[in-house]
């Protein structure tokens, strides 16, 4: 049997002429407030407030940042402003310089290797904690 796959999944239907039905409802909703404005404030109250509220509801029905409705970019605006921030600072450690001195004697004991191994252990260790992205 063979079944027919959908193809444009990512169009929304036309329900009301051409607009969709969040296109509808944001016109709507916006041209509700609109009227209740002019019904009950001074004209030029109304002029401020109506044409950035008129504005914001044809963004919200046609406007798209990239590729993307003006909701989503409105919340995630939104989000960014509101939310705290977590400022990390990663502390520059200072270099040692080492200056290696020349001995008179060729011959180590097994405890210097050992602490100087150790040492350096624990130096590449630290070096590598510091250096790694959390």
């Amino acid at each position: 049997m063979r079944f027919e796959v959908p193809q444009f999944i990512e169009v929304e239907d036309k329900i009301i002429g051409p607009l969709t039905w969040k296109q509808f409802v944001y016109l709507a909703g916006g041209v509700g407030i609109i009227v209740v404005l002019f019904l009950s404030v001074p004209f030029l109250i109304f002029i401020l407030f109506a044409l950035p509220l008129g504005a914001l509801s044809f963004a919200l029905a046609f406007h798209r940042v990239n590729n993307r409705p003006f909701s989503v970019f409105l919340e995630s605006a939104v989000m960014f402003f509101t939310r705290s921030r977590l400022y990390l600072w990663r502390r520059e450690t200072a270099q040692t310089i080492v200056v290696k001195k020349e001995k008179s004697e060729q011959t180590t004991s097994d405890s210097e290797l050992h602490s100087v191994r150790t040492q350096s252990i624990h130096t590449l260790s630290r070096k590598l904690e510091h250096s790694l992205p959390e």
